[in-house]
């Protein structure tokens, strides 16, 4: 309105001999060059509108063009309006040149169909008309329409693409990963010799690269005659998008000893490739160039090395850079140290960050929680878990769905899938990650038969399961013995939805048969892998070894994952253990002495319990707690107690000592000693909750199972593999782990 106002005013007296300074045509080409919409409207204000005005002074078309360019660049719709009136009232509106500009404001200004309403009432349409409504449609993700557009410019106006049209329909291509779209346009580009064009060769790259083609891609790139920093950083960026981080980082090695010039996107591209690699070295020299180039002052290429340098698991380097951001920091900077952390199990210092970024008025988004939330998940404290609900609640971020399935997942890691399963049936919305986390919370807790009930839920509801989905029902299966059930889910994988089973599968599978004593069916499921076994997939047959004492299958599992050279003792903790049990004495040694000069080490082993937001670690023996004399007194009675209804120690797994050392070795494994401590610390009929780092033993677990029966209490144990529920004698396991 303020332009209608000032542009019909009186118009000011004029000297005699007007100056360049004072023309306000000058003024406003002088704006319009230096982007300065208020300076433009104010030099259009002075000029005259009165017939009798000269007519050099008044206002011609090419005014009102320049200012709807202005109003596009700053998207400025109630302005491109009020010049839209202006034209309307002067009755030039339907000007093609006019219209033109109008198409291209509104397509700018996110109004594609005020946009659509003008080019219709165009008497007449060129290639350039065409074009801005091509473009209009493309930027505002109408990509169908865009590509309709091209079509109907040759058909109903023979009006043939240009440059600017191809590289206006290719991104609309791209993102509708039309690909047949993509090849006809880079078809047309090669007959009428358009391809030559860096410009439209770059944008048919780059479409082939977004439509997964990226061979195509490639053969593009090579052929080029002349390619600049936006032809190698959509090469480079279609690599690292397309899962080819190794190709991403060799071509961004050839780009920079060619000399062509690095960008800021050239770096966030390979930042990605060494990341996803782990490559902590590579990652140091693109930080040495970007510093070189001046680009460490760009708080969007630091944010990209603080999540890459977590990605290669130093995070000290990130905390560094995240620190020395000062008050630059962003809550995309926020987002990447707290993930960073998370990710590297650092869960204490991503949930601390989580609380100084509260400190510092800093607004979290959903990705902030999703980052976080894991990390509580991590640190299975219950009291943590309802405080980051509830603040996910207050800030009405719980309906997310990426939220709402981090929640979902991090009850069940905390022990309370009930309340896990109340927030699955909450949600609005579900997506495959949802049911995924649901599925696999009732499985990691063995209880496989609802496990399998929800995933034949989730198959009627029309959503498809991806490959984590199986994945989670087939652990499920494993930890509750349904061998033939995993066996169908297995085939079905592939034969009904197309899903190749990847090592994580097959390793599953085999602790699936494993752990039912189908030691033989395991042993020639591995052989018959269409892909090379790996160590997870021995490791799983070793352990069944373990558990059904079978030594021979033992040792050809184990002779597999030695030459495959894992960088852990575990393995051959493990043989040594199944020889000890079959009394070969002369292989134990033999085990631990290629331990010795491996410079392998055993996992010591410890649990924990965290009780009023202090976290209490306890070593098998460990006698530096404060109330370790408490501790071992109160256990002492614990052990007395459970004989009466009778315990009976399992000495199995310990050799080499007598009975009566194997016993007391046993009384003082760290998960004894952290229940006793939760009796000590807490009021009567209260859950305790621990965790333990690794495998629970069966002595242990048989002496929780009567624990829970002396003392009235229900205590839950998460170990390395699932959780075990212990209550009144009996563990939600059914003993079968």
């Amino acid at each position: 309105m303020l332009l209608c106002c000032r542009a019909t005013a009186s118009p000011p007296p004029s000297p005699p001999t007007p100056s360049h300074a004072a023309d306000p045509h000058a003024r406003l080409r002088a704006a319009a060059a230096r982007s300065d919409l208020p300076g433009a409207l104010t030099a259009f204000a002075s000029m005259p509108s009165s017939p009798s005005a000269p007519a050099a002074a008044r206002p011609v078309l090419r005014t009102f063009t320049a200012l709807l360019k202005l109003c596009a660049a700053r998207a400025d719709l109630a302005t491109g309006r009020a010049v839209h009136a202006q034209l309307a009232a002067r009755g030039l509106a339907s000007e093609s040149l006019a219209a033109t500009a109008l198409a291209n404001m509104y397509a700018k200004c996110r109004r594609p169909a005020d946009a659509r309403r003008v080019f219709d009432r165009m008497p007449a349409r060129d290639r350039v008309a065409w074009n801005a409504l091509v473009a209009g449609y493309a930027r505002n993700g109408l990509h169908e329409a865009a590509m309709e557009m091209v079509v109907r410019m040759q058909e109903e106006d023979g009006e043939r693409p240009d440059s600017v049209t191809l590289v206006s329909v290719l991104p609309a291509c791209a993102n509708a990963r039309a690909l047949g779209a993509c090849r006809q346009v880079h078809a047309f580009a090669l007959r009428v010799g358009l391809d030559e064009l860096v410009n439209v060769s770059t944008a048919i790259l780059d479409a082939y690269c977004k439509c997964g083609a990226i061979e195509a891609a490639r053969a593009v790139f090579d052929w080029m005659p002349v390619k600049n920093s936006v032809s190698w950083n959509a090469m480079i960026d279609g690599y690292a998008q397309n899962g080819n981080a190794t190709e991403a980082l060799a071509l961004f090695k050839r780009m920079v000893k060619e000399g062509v010039d690095v960008t800021d996107a050239t770096i966030l591209a390979a930042l990605q490739a060494c990341g996803e690699l782990g490559y902590l070295d590579e990652a140091r020299h693109v930080h040495e160039l970007l510093v070189r180039i001046g680009l460490e002052s760009n708080v969007s290429v630091m944010n990209a090395l603080i999540t890459t340098y977590s990605k290669c698991k130093r995070t000290d380097l990130a905390a560094e850079l995240f620190n020395d951001l000062g008050n630059k920091k962003t809550r995309i900077s926020w987002n990447a140290m707290i993930l960073g952390f998370s990710q590297n199990g650092c869960s204490e210092d991503a949930v601390r960050l989580f609380s100084r970024m509260q400190l510092e008025n800093v607004k979290p988004d959903s990705f902030t929680l999703v980052s976080v939330i894991p990390a509580v998940a991590e640190i299975s404290d219950p009291m943590q878990a309802r405080w980051i609900h509830g603040y996910s609640i207050r800030h009405h971020l719980d309906q997310d769905v990426y939220v709402l399935t981090a929640l979902i997942d991090m009850y069940s890691k905390c022990g309370r899938v009930t309340i896990a399963r109340g927030l699955f049936d909450s949600a609005r919305v579900r997506h495959v990650i949802t049911w995924n986390a649901m599925i696999h919370g009732y499985g990691s807790h063995g209880f496989g038969k609802v496990a399998v009930e929800l995933f034949e839920e989730m198959k009627g509801t029309g959503i498809l399961p991806n490959e984590t989905t199986f994945l989670s029902v087939l652990a499920a299966c494993s930890h509750a013995g349904l061998v033939d059930e995993g066996r169908r889910y297995f085939a079905s994988m592939k034969e009904d939805y197309g899903l190749e089973p990847g090592m994580e599968h097959y390793g599953t599978m085999v602790d699936l048969l494993g752990r039912a004593g189908k030691l033989d069916e395991a042993w020639l499921f591995i052989k018959d892998m269409p892909i090379q076994p790996g160590i997870s997939v021995y490791g799983a047959m070793l352990g069944a070894c373990k558990l059904h004492k079978n030594v021979e299958l033992a040792e050809e599992s184990a002779q597999r994952i030695f030459e495959l050279g894992p960088e852990e003792g575990v393995y051959h903790v493990l043989l040594a253990n199944i020889y000890a049990n079959a009394s070969k004495w002369k292989d134990v040694a033999r085990v631990r002495t290629t331990m010795e000069k491996k410079g392998l080490q055993k996992t010591p082993g410890w649990s924990i319990i965290q009780l009023k937001n202090e976290v209490h670690t306890f070593y098998s023996g460990s006698t530096n707690h404060q109330q370790a004399k408490e501790i071992y007194a109160r256990l002492a009675k614990l052990i007395e107690e459970i004989k009466d209804v009778g315990y009976v120690p399992d000495t199995d797994s310990i050799h080499d000592v007598e009975d009566d050392v194997k016993a007391q070795l046993l009384n003082t494994h760290s998960e004894k000693l952290a229940i006793a401590y939760g009796l000590i610390r807490t009021a009567p009929g209260t859950t305790i909750q621990i965790k333990k780092n690794l495998r629970v033993c069966n002595d242990c677990h048989n002496a929780t199972k009567l624990i829970s029966l002396v003392t009235g209490r229900e205590i839950i144990m998460r170990d390395i593999q699932r959780f075990h529920h212990f209550k009144d004698g009996k563990c939600s396991c059914g003993d079968y782990w």
